[in-house]
C-alpha cells in the first residue's frame, strides 16, 4: 500500500489546511504520525479494546437471536455458556478465513474478569448491579447511533433499506407471531402497535448488525497485538496497512439477522439477500460512530430554540474523532464506559507509559481514552485509504490526472476536520496527553 515515489513530486503541493497530512497520506501513511510512542499506544489500546470487544459481539448476537422481544429483558446482558463457547468465524482452526492465531471461544482474560471482576467472585447479579462488569451499554450506544443515522451510504448500504421493504415486515411478522405463541396479550398489543414491534426488530438487525462486525475486529486487533508484541511493526503505516488489508480479506463477510425460537430458525434478515460486511456494517459503522453519534445526554439541548445541535443529521459531529476527552469522562456518558472496560485490560507496556505521564490513577481513563482516539484516527486513514484504493487509484499511479483524482478525495476527506472541535490537529503533537 506505500507508494514508491511522491506524488506531490509529480502534481503541485496541496493548499489545503491539512496539507501536511494529505501529503502523508498520498505517500502511504495515516493521518496519525509515524512515531513509535504514537504506534506503542494505538497497538495497546487495540488489545485492551478487543478483550471487551469479545463480549460486545457475542453479547449483541445472542440478544438479536435470542432474547428477541422479551418484554422484561432484565438479564439481556447474562449471555449464555453457549455464546460465550460460540468460535469466531476469523480465529481458531476451524475459521473461515484466520485471522488471529489465538482460540476461537470467549478470550482467557474476558473470562477471567467475568468470574472475578475488580473485587472478587461474588453472585453475577452483585457484579451486575455494582457495575463490576463489562459495559454493554456502550455496545448498546454504538448500536442506536447507527440505527438512528439510518440511510447512509445509499445505494451501497442496501442493509438500511430493506428494512422498510414488505419483505422485511413479513419476515418480522413471522417471527413475532412465532416468539408471542400462546400469549395472547402480547399478540393483541402487537395487533393494536403493529409499527412498534417492527421499529424494535428493526433495532435487533442492528444488534445483529453490529455484533457481525465486531466479531472480525476483535480478532483483527487481537492479531496486531501479537504482531507487535513479536516485532512485526514497523511504524504506524505497518499498522494501518493490515487494518486495510483486513478490510478487504473480509469485505465480503455476509451481515444477516436469523432469530432462533424454540429450536427453529426464522431468519429476518436472509444471507441470502447478499449484504456485505464492508458496505452495510463497516462503513456505516465509522461514520455513525467515529464521525456523527449525538451530544451526551445531558450536555446539549434538543430544543430547537436553543440551537445547539445541527438541523441536519449529517452534519453531527459527536463522534470520538471529535470528542474533547477531559469533560467525556462523566459516569454514564458511552465513551467513558468504554474507557473503564479497557482500563481492566490494558498491556504492561501501557500501563508503564501512562504512570510515567498520567497526574495519578484517576488521571489514566483520561489518558486512555486519547490513546482510544488517537487510534481511531489510525482506524479511520485506513478506511479513507481502503475507499481510496477501491474508488480510485493507486498512490505510485504514474498518471498526474489520477493522483489529482486522489488528491481531491483526500482533500474532500480532510474537510470534515476542520471543524474546531475535530482532533486531527492535537494528535499532531506527542505533548496531547
Amino acid at each position: 500500500m506505500v507508494a514508491t515515489t511522491t506524488p506531490s513530486t509529480k502534481i503541485p503541493p496541496s493548499t489545503h489546511e491539512f496539507a501536511d497530512i494529505i501529503h502523508r497520506l498520498e505517500a502511504g501513511g495515516s493521518m496519525l504520525p509515524d512515531t513509535p510512542e504514537n504506534l506503542m499506544q494505538i497497538i495497546g489500546i487495540y488489545k485492551a479494546y478487543a478483550v471487551p470487544m469479545d463480549f460486545y459481539w457475542r453479547d449483541l448476537l445472542y440478544i438479536a437471536e435470542q432474547v428477541f422481544l422479551e418484554p422484561f429483558n432484565f438479564f439481556k446482558y447474562f449471555i449464555s455458556q453457549e455464546y460465550l463457547d460460540r468460535h469466531n468465524h476469523y480465529a481458531g482452526d476451524d475459521a473461515d478465513l484466520r485471522i488471529w492465531r489465538g482460540e476461537a471461544t470467549a478470550h482467557p482474560e474476558l473470562l477471567e474478569f467475568m468470574e472475578k471482576g475488580e473485587t472478587r467472585k461474588l453472585p453475577k447479579i452483585i457484579h451486575h448491579l455494582w457495575h463490576d462488569r463489562i459495559n454493554m451499554e456502550f455496545a448498546e450506544a454504538c448500536m442506536q447511533a447507527m440505527l438512528w443515522h439510518r440511510h447512509m451510504y445509499a445505494p451501497y448500504n442496501k442493509f438500511d433499506s430493506y428494512l422498510d421493504t414488505e419483505e422485511y415486515k413479513a419476515n418480522c411478522d413471522r417471527a413475532i407471531k412465532a416468539y408471542f405463541k400462546g400469549n395472547p396479550l402480547m399478540l393483541g398489543l402487537y395487533k393494536l402497535f403493529p409499527d412498534m414491534f417492527i421499529e424494535q426488530v428493526r433495532q435487533l438487525s442492528y444488534y445483529s448488525n453490529l455484533g457481525l462486525f465486531w466479531e472480525v475486529m476483535a480478532p483483527v486487533f487481537f492479531e496486531m497485538s501479537d504482531i507487535y508484541d513479536e516485532g512485526g511493526f514497523k511504524g504506524v503505516p505497518d499498522a494501518m496497512n493490515f487494518l486495510v488489508n483486513g478490510i478487504f480479506a473480509v469485505a465480503g463477510r455476509p451481515i444477516y439477522h436469523h432469530v432462533y425460537i424454540r429450536g427453529e430458525c426464522y431468519e429476518i434478515i436472509p444471507k441470502s439477500k447478499g449484504f456485505t460486511w464492508l458496505y452495510e456494517a463497516a462503513l456505516p459503522y465509522v461514520e455513525a460512530v467515529f464521525y456523527r453519534t449525538a451530544p451526551f445526554r445531558g450536555t446539549k439541548s434538543y430544543n430547537a430554540q436553543a440551537k445547539q445541535v445541527p438541523d441536519d443529521q449529517k452534519d453531527f459531529h459527536y463522534g470520538i474523532l471529535y470528542a474533547d476527552v477531559f469533560p467525556v469522562g462523566s459516569a454514564g456518558i458511552p465513551p467513558t464506559l468504554l474507557m473503564q472496560d479497557m482500563l481492566h485490560f490494558l498491556p504492561p507496556y501501557l500501563v508503564e507509559y501512562y504512570q510515567q505521564y498520567c497526574r495519578g490513577d484517576d488521571d489514566m481513563l483520561i489518558q486512555l481514552g486519547i490513546t482510544f482516539q488517537r487510534s481511531m484516527y489510525n482506524v479511520t486513514s485506513a478506511v479513507i485509504q481502503a475507499l481510496r484504493a477501491a474508488l480510485l487509484y493507486p498512490l505510485d499511479d504514474p498518471n498526474p490526472k489520477h493522483l489529482l483524482a486522489n488528491r481531491q478525495f483526500f482533500e474532500s476527506q480532510m474537510d470534515r476536520f476542520k471543524r474546531p472541535e475535530a482532533r486531527l490537529r492535537d494528535i499532531q503533537n506527542p505533548d496531547y496527553r
